[in-house]
């Protein structure tokens, strides 16, 4: 406050009490004079008391002020010549004109004034900063990291040392708990029909084996049943994994085959969450994720929802027991009978397993009393399929069967439940609108599992170890009442589609793949006819031809194909492209690229077993099985998709994972 102001502020309380005093004197001599004098000598008094003490007040404060003042001086002086904060200040051509000590030192500089900014810095970083507005970066100066602020009115940097800072963030990152969840996949199968002794030395080797790698890695192991242990690590340790690509499942699984019990693991991981209850939730679901696939890897589930995952270099082993089966097939039976209708729908472009299972669910549902529709879109339909259609419309109570997505969602109740088959991923389903609408919905799939899955289900059966979805479907029909007999045609397209899908029994193909053909064979499936459905035209043919025209190795053993053919091939040319591909002598794994659109390139992969496509597959956004799995990249030219291939391939070659 000025002094002009702090002296009226005084001055003004004693000009009342003056006024005050005088009056009350005026009064007292108007009475008696003798008191007036009393009180005007006790006023005078007090009044040069109080303007004493006024004085006092007035005189210290002006030294407090005088004193704060210097104070704040040397304070400033010092925040800029001795604390620890970097200040640099420099003019419009970025040349340093003034720092302070510290600034110097951090740089290990006699001096800095003079010198361009690029000088001291990595210009490529810092000089882009200072032409922004104001704002924020991060710097690196001799092993130290800082926190640049810039001021560009005053140009001036302020440098704070946040590298201790740093630290003790990544090493919180670094001691986040993570829980694992790991099982051994087929150990019921392996140990059926075992002695006790036997079994125990198994799970000894198997429980030795884990405790070693336990002990190298730091982690925390304990097995809580025959086939399940808990892991429990740190964000550090699962890097370090991450970084040996989970190299224990190559060990369990080479070393068990060696003693002719190949037993392969699965690995669940929870990260990134600092709940222990949801960690361990995000385990389970990673490790039911990692099963759904066939087993043989590990799964971990990121905190965006993404998923990485590591191993699955084989196939699925066949499960001997049909107790599942069995299971589902009654499962399926009463959530039938719990329906006024079923609801059946496969994936976009039908192909001969998708229109067989269809029918053989179509045919549970008759069984059990209740009407069945299959949905169907006549406008994305194969060669094959149109032939078998084309042999149902001979029946046309069946015919009838097949109605459109516009009259599917007509048709929709509370009560009506959705089956869907050969997929599980919403996004490929002929209409997702019926899937968003029903509130009872059935998965049945051959796939091994990906991120994307229809959440909402009452009733999943995948098994990535079958050949087709057919022939699930065609176990399940064995275990529905008799009442009502699988009909020629059911029987011949349930047939055709395991036949695709195994490539006439070479691909995928295990005893219960023949016990269900043996079983349709057995209901009429007509073997003549799967020849003609499947069979190709002149055309077709000479168009593959012309996609594998160009073909090239692009490592060793890995074949790529990237035809340009006249007009547009569609899904099945492209896989029947990529099949005769792996046919020839000297490929291991085969690639065919292809315009299906004007804006959307195909891709088919197939592998013999060496190459994990589906892993290769699903980093561009597709999916499948370890030897048979496609993909389709929306706008983009054929070169930058084989180019997005060729890095997607790579990757997985060298050990990569997926996300």
């Amino acid at each position: 406050m000025p002094s002009y102001l702090k002296k009226q502020a005084v001055r003004y309380p004693i000009y009342a009490l003056v006024s005050v005093s005088v009056i009350i004197v005026g009064i007292l001599a108007y009475y008696n004079w003798i008191f007036a004098l009393l009180a005007s000598l006790l006023f005078v008094t007090f009044f040069f008391l109080i303007m004493l003490i006024v004085n006092a007040v007035r005189k210290e404060t002006e030294v407090y002020i005088s004193t704060l003042s210097y104070r704040l001086k040397r304070v400033g002086e010092e925040a800029l010549l001795e604390m620890p904060v970097g200040i640099l200040l420099f003019n419009d051509e970025f040349v340093i004109e003034w720092a302070n000590p510290f600034m110097t030192k951090s740089l290990q500089e006699d001096s800095l004034v003079g010198k361009h900014i690029e000088e001291v810095a990595n210009g490529d970083t810092l000089l882009p900063f200072l032409r922004r507005q104001e704002g924020e970066t991060s710097l690196t100066f001799y092993d130290r990291k800082y926190r640049v602020v810039h001021k560009p009115d005053e140009r001036l940097l302020y440098f704070f040392d946040v590298t201790e800072q740093i630290e003790i963030e990544k090493l919180y990152e670094e001691e986040q708990t993570v829980i694992g969840i790991i099982f051994l996949d087929n150990y019921d199968d392996v140990t059926q029909g075992m002695d006790d002794q036997r079994k125990s030395g198994l799970n000894s080797f198997v429980t030795s084996l884990l405790n070693n790698w336990a002990k190298e890695y730091g982690v925390f192991l304990k097995r809580v049943s025959s086939d399940k242990f808990i892991a429990i690590l740190n964000e550090n340790i699962l890097a370090e994994l991450e970084k040996t690509k989970f190299a224990i499942l190559d060990d369990v699984r080479e070393t068990t085959a060696k003693q002719n019990v190949p037993l392969t693991l699965s690995i669940g991981i929870g990260s990134g969450i600092p709940s222990l209850p949801d960690l361990g939730v995000v385990a389970q679901s990673s490790l039911d994720l990692a099963l759904g696939r066939g087993g043989d890897q590990a799964a971990i589930k990121l905190p965006n929802g993404k998923v990485k995952f590591y191993g699955g270099k084989t196939n699925p082993m066949e499960k001997r027991t049909r107790v599942r089966a069995r299971v589902i097939s009654h499962a399926l039976r009463d959530l039938i009978m719990d329906s006024d209708k079923v609801i059946i729908m496969g994936h976009k472009f039908p192909d001969m397993d998708a229109i067989g299972s269809s029918l053989g669910v179509l045919k549970i549902a008759q069984m059990n009393n209740r009407d069945g529709y299959i949905i169907l879109d006549r406008n994305e339909l194969d060669s094959s399929v149109k032939r078998l259609l084309c042999e149902i419309k001979q029946n046309p109570e069946l015919d009838g069967m097949f109605i459109s997505p516009e009259n599917g969602v007509e048709l929709i109740t509370e009560k009506t439940l959705l089956v869907v088959v050969d997929t599980h991923k919403p996004s490929l389903v002929i209409d997702e609108r019926i899937i968003s609408r029903m509130e009872k919905i059935v998965v049945i799939d051959h796939h091994r599992r990906g991120e994307e899955f229809i959440d909402n289900s009452l009733l999943v059966y995948m098994e990535p170890y079958a050949s087709s979805t057919a022939e699930l479907v065609t176990e399940l029909i064995e275990y529905q009442p008799s009442r009502v007999k699988l009909g020629m045609l059911e029987s011949t397209a349930l047939l055709a589609g395991i036949i695709v899908d195994t490539k006439s029994f070479t691909f995928r193909t295990g005893s219960r793949t023949f016990d269900a053909a043996s079983f349709l064979r057995g209901h009429g499936a007509d073997t003549v006819m799967v020849q003609r459905l499947l069979k190709e035209s002149v055309d077709s043919y000479l168009l593959r031809a012309k996609l594998l025209s160009n073909v090239y190795f692009y490592r060793d053993g890995v074949a790529i194909a990237s035809g340009e053919i006249s007009g547009y091939a569609d899904q099945v040319m492209i896989a029947q492209a990529a099949d005769t591909l792996l046919s020839m002598e000297g490929v291991y794994a085969s690639f065919v690229l292809a315009k299906k659109a004007e804006n959307q390139i195909g891709i088919s992969a197939r592998s013999l077993g060496d190459v994990n496509v589906q892993v290769i597959m699903e980093q561009l956004g597709g999916g499948g099985h370890l030897t048979n799995a496609a993909t389709q990249l929306e706008n983009i030219s054929i070169l930058k998709a084989e180019q997005m291939l060729k890095e997607a391939i790579d990757e997985q070659l060298e050990g990569g994972t997926i996300s």
